[in-house]
């Protein structure tokens, strides 16, 4: 099952690194996506550390960085709504 998998990885990396290299994208979109996820990690760890929200903790794994990365600052403030919510 794991071998499937490698191959399916390995396959899907291959096409996305077509993909971006046809429609000559270049190289540019990665320093964007890179600057957008280290601007998610610092917002998480301004809310986490400076306890903007409270003693809303919020861990910085991928889903996280992620979530804020797409969403930005409301993402931040998403993430804290449901953790005030859910957790509370």
């Amino acid at each position: 099952m794991r071998i499937i998998a490698a191959i399916i990885l390995i396959l899907s990396v291959v096409l996305l690194v077509a993909v971006v290299f046809k429609k000559r994208l270049g190289w540019g979109w990665l320093g964007l996506f890179g600057s957008h996820l280290i601007l998610a990690a610092v917002g998480l760890y301004i809310v986490d550390f400076t306890q903007l929200a409270g003693t809303v903790y919020i861990p910085l794994n991928p889903v996280t960085i992620g979530t804020v990365s797409v969403l930005g600052l409301p993402g931040v403030a998403m993430l804290v709504g449901l953790k005030i919510t859910l957790f509370g």
